[in-house]
Protein backbone atom coordinates (compact mmCIF):
# COMPACT_ATOMS: atom_id res chain seq x y z
CA UNK A 1 0.00 0.00 0.00
CA UNK A 2 1.38 3.40 -1.03
CA UNK A 3 2.10 5.91 1.73
CA UNK A 4 1.23 9.59 1.22
CA UNK A 5 4.50 11.44 1.57
CA UNK A 6 4.65 14.35 3.99
CA UNK A 7 7.31 16.07 1.90
CA UNK A 8 7.67 16.24 -1.90
CA UNK A 9 10.49 14.29 -3.52
CA UNK A 10 13.52 16.57 -3.75
CA UNK A 11 12.88 18.45 -0.51
CA UNK A 12 16.13 19.60 1.12
CA UNK A 13 16.26 18.84 4.85
CA UNK A 14 18.01 21.18 7.35
CA UNK A 15 21.20 19.11 7.29
CA UNK A 16 21.35 19.15 3.46
CA UNK A 17 19.94 15.68 2.76
CA UNK A 18 17.53 15.53 -0.18
CA UNK A 19 14.41 13.39 0.18
CA UNK A 20 13.30 10.66 -2.21
CA UNK A 21 10.49 8.10 -1.90
CA UNK A 22 8.82 7.04 1.36
CA UNK A 23 10.01 3.64 2.60
CA UNK A 24 8.01 3.13 5.79
CA UNK A 25 5.51 5.14 7.73
CA UNK A 26 2.53 5.47 10.06
CA UNK A 27 0.36 8.30 11.30
CA UNK A 28 3.08 9.92 13.43
CA UNK A 29 6.30 9.13 11.54
CA UNK A 30 7.86 8.34 8.17
CA UNK A 31 11.19 7.00 6.96
CA UNK A 32 12.29 8.25 3.53
CA UNK A 33 15.23 7.46 1.29
CA UNK A 34 17.68 10.27 0.61
CA UNK A 35 20.11 10.85 -2.22
CA UNK A 36 23.40 9.03 -1.86
CA UNK A 37 21.88 5.94 -0.25
CA UNK A 38 21.01 7.43 3.13
CA UNK A 39 17.71 7.68 4.95
CA UNK A 40 15.82 10.25 6.99
CA UNK A 41 13.39 9.92 9.87
CA UNK A 42 10.47 12.35 9.99
CA UNK A 43 8.26 12.71 13.06
CA UNK A 44 5.28 14.87 13.95
CA UNK A 45 5.31 17.28 16.90
CA UNK A 46 3.70 14.88 19.37
CA UNK A 47 6.05 11.97 18.72
CA UNK A 48 9.17 14.16 18.64
CA UNK A 49 8.18 15.70 21.96
CA UNK A 50 7.73 12.30 23.60
CA UNK A 51 11.20 11.22 22.49
CA UNK A 52 12.85 14.35 23.83
CA UNK A 53 10.78 14.44 27.04
CA UNK A 54 11.73 10.88 27.95
CA UNK A 55 15.39 11.61 27.19
CA UNK A 56 15.72 9.10 24.37
CA UNK A 57 17.13 11.88 22.19
CA UNK A 58 18.25 15.39 23.04
CA UNK A 59 16.57 18.55 21.85
CA UNK A 60 19.15 19.24 19.15
CA UNK A 61 19.10 15.87 17.42
CA UNK A 62 15.85 16.47 15.54
CA UNK A 63 15.67 19.57 13.36
CA UNK A 64 12.41 21.28 12.37
CA UNK A 65 11.26 21.49 8.77
CA UNK A 66 8.21 23.42 7.64
CA UNK A 67 6.05 22.45 4.66
CA UNK A 68 2.98 24.57 4.29
CA UNK A 69 1.21 24.73 7.63
CA UNK A 70 2.72 21.44 8.84
CA UNK A 71 5.88 21.26 10.90
CA UNK A 72 7.89 18.04 11.01
CA UNK A 73 11.09 17.04 12.75
CA UNK A 74 13.88 15.40 10.78
CA UNK A 75 16.95 13.27 11.40
CA UNK A 76 19.19 12.03 8.57
CA UNK A 77 21.56 9.05 8.52
CA UNK A 78 24.29 8.10 6.09
CA UNK A 79 24.50 5.17 3.71
CA UNK A 80 25.11 1.92 5.56
CA UNK A 81 23.60 3.15 8.84
CA UNK A 82 20.46 1.24 9.82
CA UNK A 83 17.28 3.30 10.08
CA UNK A 84 14.32 0.94 9.94
CA UNK A 85 11.27 -0.22 11.92
CA UNK A 86 12.11 -3.23 14.05
CA UNK A 87 9.09 -5.06 12.63
CA UNK A 88 10.19 -4.51 9.02
CA UNK A 89 13.88 -5.38 9.16
CA UNK A 90 15.60 -8.52 7.96
CA UNK A 91 18.07 -10.50 10.03
CA UNK A 92 21.55 -9.00 10.44
CA UNK A 93 24.30 -9.96 8.03
CA UNK A 94 27.04 -10.23 10.64
CA UNK A 95 27.80 -10.43 14.34
CA UNK A 96 28.80 -6.74 14.27
CA UNK A 97 25.32 -5.75 13.10
CA UNK A 98 23.74 -7.97 15.74
CA UNK A 99 25.84 -6.40 18.49
CA UNK A 100 24.93 -2.89 17.30
CA UNK A 101 21.23 -3.68 17.68
CA UNK A 102 21.78 -5.28 21.10
CA UNK A 103 23.61 -2.16 22.26
CA UNK A 104 20.74 0.02 21.04
CA UNK A 105 18.27 -2.13 22.97
CA UNK A 106 20.32 -1.85 26.14
CA UNK A 107 20.85 1.91 25.81
CA UNK A 108 17.15 2.44 25.22
CA UNK A 109 16.18 0.41 28.27
CA UNK A 110 18.64 2.35 30.43
CA UNK A 111 16.47 5.43 29.72
CA UNK A 112 12.97 4.05 29.13
CA UNK A 113 12.02 0.92 31.09
CA UNK A 114 8.37 0.66 30.12
CA UNK A 115 7.66 1.44 26.45
CA UNK A 116 6.93 -1.35 23.99
CA UNK A 117 9.77 -1.81 21.52
CA UNK A 118 8.26 -4.26 19.04
CA UNK A 119 6.92 -1.23 17.14
CA UNK A 120 10.08 0.87 17.61
CA UNK A 121 12.35 2.44 15.00
CA UNK A 122 15.95 1.27 15.10
CA UNK A 123 18.32 4.23 14.66
CA UNK A 124 21.85 2.84 14.53
CA UNK A 125 23.33 6.36 14.38
CA UNK A 126 21.90 7.15 17.83
CA UNK A 127 22.24 3.62 19.28
CA UNK A 128 18.54 3.80 20.08
CA UNK A 129 15.24 2.05 19.52
CA UNK A 130 12.69 4.86 19.35
CA UNK A 131 9.20 3.69 20.39
CA UNK A 132 6.29 4.76 18.18
CA UNK A 133 3.68 4.04 20.88
CA UNK A 134 1.24 2.62 18.34
CA UNK A 135 0.76 -0.75 20.08
CA UNK A 136 -0.30 -0.63 23.72
CA UNK A 137 0.64 -4.20 24.71
CA UNK A 138 4.32 -4.90 25.25
CA UNK A 139 6.37 -7.77 23.87
CA UNK A 140 9.23 -8.81 26.14
CA UNK A 141 12.70 -7.62 25.15
CA UNK A 142 14.06 -11.14 24.66
CA UNK A 143 11.39 -11.73 22.00
CA UNK A 144 12.10 -8.35 20.38
CA UNK A 145 15.77 -9.29 20.14
CA UNK A 146 14.94 -12.76 18.85
CA UNK A 147 12.55 -11.33 16.26
CA UNK A 148 15.19 -8.98 14.91
CA UNK A 149 17.98 -11.55 14.90
CA UNK A 150 15.91 -14.16 13.08
CA UNK A 151 14.38 -11.72 10.62
CA UNK A 152 10.77 -12.10 11.73
CA UNK A 153 10.30 -15.16 13.96
CA UNK A 154 8.50 -14.63 17.27
CA UNK A 155 11.08 -16.50 19.30
CA UNK A 156 12.91 -15.51 22.45
CA UNK A 157 16.64 -14.89 22.01
CA UNK A 158 17.09 -16.87 25.24
CA UNK A 159 15.15 -19.90 23.94
CA UNK A 160 17.22 -23.02 24.68
CA UNK A 161 16.47 -24.57 21.31
CA UNK A 162 14.54 -22.53 18.80
CA UNK A 163 16.76 -19.45 18.73
CA UNK A 164 19.92 -21.50 18.49
CA UNK A 165 18.50 -23.66 15.75
CA UNK A 166 17.40 -20.66 13.69
CA UNK A 167 20.64 -18.78 14.34
CA UNK A 168 23.10 -21.57 13.65
CA UNK A 169 25.08 -19.13 11.46
CA UNK A 170 25.75 -17.04 14.56
CA UNK A 171 26.84 -19.77 16.93
CA UNK A 172 25.81 -20.46 20.52
CA UNK A 173 28.61 -18.52 22.20
CA UNK A 174 28.06 -15.46 20.02
CA UNK A 175 24.33 -15.56 20.77
CA UNK A 176 25.07 -15.67 24.51
CA UNK A 177 27.30 -12.64 24.08
CA UNK A 178 24.66 -10.67 22.15
CA UNK A 179 21.97 -11.48 24.72
CA UNK A 180 24.31 -10.28 27.46
CA UNK A 181 25.13 -7.07 25.59
CA UNK A 182 21.41 -6.38 25.26
CA UNK A 183 21.14 -6.51 29.04
CA UNK A 184 18.83 -9.52 28.99
CA UNK A 185 21.29 -11.90 30.68
CA UNK A 186 24.66 -11.79 32.38
CA UNK A 187 27.60 -12.28 30.09
CA UNK A 188 29.47 -14.37 32.65
CA UNK A 189 28.64 -18.03 32.13
CA UNK A 190 30.81 -20.69 33.64
CA UNK A 191 28.96 -23.66 32.13
CA UNK A 192 30.73 -26.10 29.87
CA UNK A 193 30.95 -25.63 26.11
CA UNK A 194 28.45 -28.43 25.46
CA UNK A 195 25.99 -27.02 27.97
CA UNK A 196 26.24 -23.57 26.41
CA UNK A 197 25.31 -24.96 23.02
CA UNK A 198 22.60 -27.28 24.23
CA UNK A 199 20.77 -25.42 27.00
CA UNK A 200 19.92 -22.12 28.57
CA UNK A 201 18.00 -21.59 31.80
CA UNK A 202 14.71 -19.76 31.74
CA UNK A 203 15.12 -16.05 32.65
CA UNK A 204 13.11 -16.49 35.86
CA UNK A 205 15.22 -19.43 36.99
CA UNK A 206 14.54 -23.15 36.50
CA UNK A 207 12.04 -24.98 38.66
CA UNK A 208 14.35 -27.58 40.19
CA UNK A 209 11.86 -28.56 42.93
CA UNK A 210 9.64 -30.43 40.48
CA UNK A 211 6.51 -28.74 41.86
CA UNK A 212 3.96 -28.07 39.13
CA UNK A 213 1.82 -24.95 38.69
CA UNK A 214 -1.66 -25.15 40.16
CA UNK A 215 -3.41 -24.23 36.92
CA UNK A 216 -3.98 -27.05 34.40
CA UNK A 217 -1.82 -27.37 31.32
CA UNK A 218 -3.56 -26.14 28.18
CA UNK A 219 -2.31 -26.02 24.61
CA UNK A 220 -4.50 -23.59 22.69
CA UNK A 221 -6.00 -25.11 19.56
CA UNK A 222 -4.74 -28.61 20.32
CA UNK A 223 -7.23 -30.44 22.59
CA UNK A 224 -5.92 -33.88 21.61
CA UNK A 225 -2.31 -33.02 22.35
CA UNK A 226 -3.37 -31.23 25.54
CA UNK A 227 -5.15 -34.40 26.69
CA UNK A 228 -2.11 -36.53 25.88
CA UNK A 229 0.31 -34.35 27.84
CA UNK A 230 -2.08 -34.09 30.78
CA UNK A 231 -2.62 -37.85 30.94
CA UNK A 232 0.85 -39.18 30.17
CA UNK A 233 2.99 -36.45 31.74
CA UNK A 234 1.20 -34.00 34.06
CA UNK A 235 -0.99 -36.47 35.94
CA UNK A 236 1.94 -38.83 36.59
CA UNK A 237 4.01 -35.94 37.94
CA UNK A 238 1.16 -34.60 40.10
CA UNK A 239 0.44 -38.00 41.71
CA UNK A 240 3.83 -39.67 41.77
CA UNK A 241 3.13 -41.70 44.93
CA UNK A 242 0.00 -43.22 43.44
CA UNK A 243 1.74 -44.17 40.20
CA UNK A 244 4.91 -45.32 41.96
CA UNK A 245 2.89 -47.77 44.04
CA UNK A 246 1.90 -49.45 40.77
CA UNK A 247 5.43 -49.50 39.39
CA UNK A 248 5.36 -46.30 37.28
CA UNK A 249 8.20 -44.06 38.37
CA UNK A 250 8.27 -41.32 35.72
CA UNK A 251 6.66 -40.35 32.38
CA UNK A 252 7.93 -42.41 29.46
CA UNK A 253 9.92 -40.97 26.56
CA UNK A 254 7.83 -39.88 23.56
CA UNK A 255 8.20 -38.81 19.95
CA UNK A 256 6.16 -36.12 18.25
CA UNK A 257 6.13 -36.73 14.51
CA UNK A 258 4.37 -35.18 11.55
CA UNK A 259 4.84 -32.74 8.65
CA UNK A 260 6.70 -29.44 9.09
CA UNK A 261 4.60 -26.56 10.36
CA UNK A 262 2.18 -28.55 12.51
CA UNK A 263 3.28 -27.02 15.81
CA UNK A 264 5.49 -29.75 17.29
CA UNK A 265 8.16 -27.32 18.47
CA UNK A 266 5.55 -24.90 19.81
CA UNK A 267 3.86 -27.70 21.78
CA UNK A 268 7.15 -28.80 23.34
CA UNK A 269 8.09 -25.21 24.20
CA UNK A 270 4.72 -24.72 25.94
CA UNK A 271 5.18 -27.90 27.96
CA UNK A 272 8.72 -26.91 28.95
CA UNK A 273 7.48 -23.47 30.01
CA UNK A 274 4.69 -25.07 32.05
CA UNK A 275 6.99 -27.49 33.87
CA UNK A 276 9.60 -24.79 34.47
CA UNK A 277 12.37 -27.37 34.51
CA UNK A 278 15.86 -26.87 33.05
CA UNK A 279 15.69 -27.86 29.39
CA UNK A 280 18.37 -29.34 27.17
CA UNK A 281 18.46 -30.02 23.46
CA UNK A 282 20.17 -32.44 21.16
CA UNK A 283 19.96 -31.40 17.53
CA UNK A 284 22.09 -31.71 14.45
CA UNK A 285 23.40 -28.16 14.62
CA UNK A 286 24.69 -28.61 18.19
CA UNK A 287 26.18 -32.11 18.27
CA UNK A 288 27.00 -33.14 14.69
CA UNK A 289 30.71 -33.59 14.01
CA UNK A 290 32.75 -35.12 11.16
CA UNK A 291 35.23 -36.58 13.66
CA UNK A 292 34.99 -40.16 14.87
CA UNK A 293 33.48 -40.49 18.39
CA UNK A 294 32.96 -36.68 18.69
CA UNK A 295 29.19 -36.75 18.07
CA UNK A 296 28.71 -39.59 20.55
CA UNK A 297 30.79 -37.73 23.12
CA UNK A 298 28.68 -34.58 22.74
CA UNK A 299 25.47 -36.60 23.04
CA UNK A 300 26.75 -38.25 26.20
CA UNK A 301 27.69 -34.85 27.66
CA UNK A 302 24.20 -33.45 27.11
CA UNK A 303 22.60 -36.52 28.72
CA UNK A 304 24.93 -36.12 31.71
CA UNK A 305 24.03 -32.45 32.09
CA UNK A 306 20.30 -33.28 31.94
CA UNK A 307 20.67 -36.01 34.56
CA UNK A 308 22.66 -33.72 36.88
CA UNK A 309 19.93 -31.05 36.58
CA UNK A 310 16.98 -33.44 37.03
CA UNK A 311 14.08 -33.06 37.05
CA UNK A 312 14.68 -31.73 33.56
CA UNK A 313 13.54 -31.98 29.95
CA UNK A 314 15.72 -33.29 27.13
CA UNK A 315 14.46 -32.56 23.62
CA UNK A 316 15.88 -34.52 20.69
CA UNK A 317 15.11 -32.49 17.58
CA UNK A 318 15.63 -33.50 13.95
CA UNK A 319 15.96 -37.13 15.05
CA UNK A 320 16.28 -38.38 11.49
CA UNK A 321 19.58 -36.49 11.13
CA UNK A 322 21.51 -38.75 13.53
CA UNK A 323 19.16 -41.62 14.46
CA UNK A 324 18.38 -42.91 10.98
CA UNK A 325 18.06 -46.64 10.35
CA UNK A 326 21.50 -48.28 10.57
CA UNK A 327 20.58 -50.52 7.66
CA UNK A 328 20.68 -47.44 5.43
CA UNK A 329 24.46 -47.29 5.68
CA UNK A 330 26.81 -44.40 6.56
CA UNK A 331 29.20 -46.68 8.42
CA UNK A 332 30.53 -46.65 11.97
CA UNK A 333 29.37 -43.10 12.78
CA UNK A 334 25.67 -43.94 12.60
CA UNK A 335 26.01 -47.27 14.42
CA UNK A 336 27.88 -45.63 17.29
CA UNK A 337 25.43 -42.72 17.61
CA UNK A 338 22.37 -44.96 17.69
CA UNK A 339 24.06 -47.22 20.23
CA UNK A 340 24.81 -44.22 22.46
CA UNK A 341 21.15 -43.22 22.48
CA UNK A 342 20.06 -46.81 23.17
CA UNK A 343 22.24 -46.80 26.29
CA UNK A 344 21.37 -43.34 27.50
CA UNK A 345 17.58 -43.07 27.07
CA UNK A 346 16.56 -45.65 29.74
CA UNK A 347 19.18 -44.30 32.14
CA UNK A 348 17.95 -40.70 31.75
CA UNK A 349 14.28 -41.64 32.17
CA UNK A 350 15.09 -43.45 35.42
CA UNK A 351 16.86 -40.27 36.58
CA UNK A 352 13.77 -38.03 36.15
CA UNK A 353 14.64 -36.67 32.71
CA UNK A 354 11.60 -36.22 30.48
CA UNK A 355 12.72 -37.13 26.95
CA UNK A 356 10.81 -35.76 23.95
CA UNK A 357 11.89 -36.50 20.39
CA UNK A 358 10.70 -34.66 17.29
CA UNK A 359 10.93 -35.64 13.63
CA UNK A 360 9.31 -34.98 10.27
CA UNK A 361 10.45 -38.38 8.93
CA UNK A 362 9.49 -41.11 11.37
CA UNK A 363 10.01 -43.80 8.72
CA UNK A 364 13.74 -43.00 8.66
CA UNK A 365 14.32 -43.60 12.39
CA UNK A 366 16.14 -46.79 13.40
CA UNK A 367 13.64 -49.43 14.54
CA UNK A 368 15.63 -50.13 17.73
CA UNK A 369 15.05 -46.55 18.85
CA UNK A 370 11.30 -46.85 18.23
CA UNK A 371 10.83 -49.95 20.35
CA UNK A 372 8.83 -49.61 23.53
CA UNK A 373 11.06 -49.18 26.53
CA UNK A 374 12.95 -46.38 24.76
CA UNK A 375 10.13 -44.31 23.26
CA UNK A 376 6.83 -45.69 24.53
CA UNK A 377 4.63 -43.14 22.76
CA UNK A 378 4.62 -42.10 19.10
CA UNK A 379 2.39 -39.03 18.82
CA UNK A 380 1.23 -38.06 15.35
CA UNK A 381 0.86 -34.26 15.16
CA UNK A 382 -0.82 -33.22 11.93
CA UNK A 383 -2.33 -30.07 10.49
CA UNK A 384 -4.96 -28.48 12.71
CA UNK A 385 -8.71 -28.64 12.08
CA UNK A 386 -10.89 -25.55 11.73
CA UNK A 387 -12.01 -25.83 15.36
CA UNK A 388 -8.44 -26.07 16.58
CA UNK A 389 -7.33 -23.10 14.51
CA UNK A 390 -10.26 -21.02 15.76
CA UNK A 391 -9.25 -21.78 19.35
CA UNK A 392 -5.65 -20.73 18.65
CA UNK A 393 -6.75 -17.57 16.83
CA UNK A 394 -8.96 -16.62 19.77
CA UNK A 395 -6.06 -16.93 22.18
CA UNK A 396 -3.67 -14.99 19.94
CA UNK A 397 -5.98 -12.03 19.36
CA UNK A 398 -6.75 -11.84 23.09
CA UNK A 399 -3.09 -11.04 23.71
CA UNK A 400 -3.27 -7.71 21.83
CA UNK A 401 -5.69 -4.77 21.82
CA UNK A 402 -8.54 -5.47 19.39
CA UNK A 403 -11.73 -3.83 18.25
CA UNK A 404 -15.19 -5.28 18.86
CA UNK A 405 -15.65 -6.21 15.20
CA UNK A 406 -12.91 -8.86 15.25
CA UNK A 407 -14.39 -12.25 14.31
CA UNK A 408 -11.93 -15.14 14.00
CA UNK A 409 -14.44 -17.66 12.62
CA UNK A 410 -14.11 -16.72 8.91
CA UNK A 411 -10.33 -16.49 9.28
CA UNK A 412 -10.26 -19.99 10.79
CA UNK A 413 -12.24 -21.40 7.87
CA UNK A 414 -9.65 -20.13 5.41
CA UNK A 415 -6.69 -21.32 7.51
CA UNK A 416 -8.03 -24.82 8.22
CA UNK A 417 -5.46 -27.45 7.27
CA UNK A 418 -2.59 -25.00 6.99
CA UNK A 419 0.52 -24.88 9.21
CA UNK A 420 0.12 -23.21 12.60
CA UNK A 421 2.92 -20.86 11.62
CA UNK A 422 0.49 -19.40 9.04
CA UNK A 423 -2.03 -18.74 11.83
CA UNK A 424 0.48 -16.83 13.95
CA UNK A 425 1.68 -14.93 10.88
CA UNK A 426 -1.82 -13.75 9.93
CA UNK A 427 -2.45 -12.34 13.43
CA UNK A 428 0.91 -10.64 13.55
CA UNK A 429 0.60 -9.28 10.03
CA UNK A 430 -2.90 -7.99 10.84
CA UNK A 431 -1.50 -6.17 13.88
CA UNK A 432 1.29 -4.71 11.76
CA UNK A 433 -1.15 -3.45 9.12
CA UNK A 434 -3.36 -1.92 11.82
CA UNK A 435 -0.39 -0.16 13.40
CA UNK A 436 0.82 1.03 10.00
CA UNK A 437 -2.60 2.55 9.35
CA UNK A 438 -2.35 4.51 12.59
CA UNK A 439 -4.80 2.38 14.57
CA UNK A 440 -4.27 1.42 18.19
CA UNK A 441 -6.28 -1.81 17.93
CA UNK A 442 -6.41 -4.86 15.67
CA UNK A 443 -9.50 -4.65 13.47
CA UNK A 444 -11.27 -7.10 11.17
CA UNK A 445 -10.25 -5.28 7.99
CA UNK A 446 -6.57 -5.61 8.91
CA UNK A 447 -7.01 -9.31 9.69
CA UNK A 448 -8.73 -9.88 6.36
CA UNK A 449 -5.99 -8.01 4.52
CA UNK A 450 -3.34 -10.09 6.28
CA UNK A 451 -5.11 -13.29 5.26
CA UNK A 452 -5.26 -12.19 1.63
CA UNK A 453 -1.54 -11.40 1.65
CA UNK A 454 -0.57 -14.88 2.92
CA UNK A 455 -1.82 -17.52 0.45
CA UNK A 456 -1.23 -21.15 1.28
CA UNK A 457 2.09 -22.55 0.11
CA UNK A 458 2.32 -25.89 -1.62
CA UNK A 459 3.38 -28.82 0.53
CA UNK A 460 3.35 -32.57 0.60
CA UNK A 461 0.41 -34.32 2.20
CA UNK A 462 -2.41 -31.83 1.75
CA UNK A 463 -4.95 -34.13 3.37
CA UNK A 464 -6.19 -33.00 6.78
CA UNK A 465 -5.63 -35.40 9.64
CA UNK A 466 -6.12 -35.26 13.35
CA UNK A 467 -3.65 -35.88 16.14
CA UNK A 468 -3.43 -39.62 16.85
CA UNK A 469 -1.61 -41.71 19.42
CA UNK A 470 0.10 -45.01 18.73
Amino acid sequence: MAIDAWLPVGTTLPDGAVTQRVLHGAESWQIVATRGGGRALLANDELAKRWTTTGLIDGHTLQPIQFGSDQRWALSTGAGQALVPVAEDRSPNSKVEAIAFAQALRETRSIDLESALQDAIYVEKLTRLLPTYSITSRTSDDVVLGYWLTGGANVSATSPRRARQMLSWLGGNNLDEIVAIAGIADEDDSSSQTEKVATRSRPTGPNTTGKLPEEPFDLAGRPGLTAFFNEHVIDILRHRDRYRALGIEFPSAMILHGPPGTGKTYAVDQLVDYLGWPSFAIEASSVASPYIHETSRKVADVFEQAIKSAPSVLVIDEMEAFLADREMGSGHHRVEEVAEFLRRIPEATKSDVLIIGMTNRLEMIDTAILRRGRFDHLVNVDFASEEEIRSLLTKLVELIPRSEDVDVAPIARHLAGRPLSDVAFVVREGARLAARAGRSELDQASLNAALMSSPARAREGQEKRRIGFV
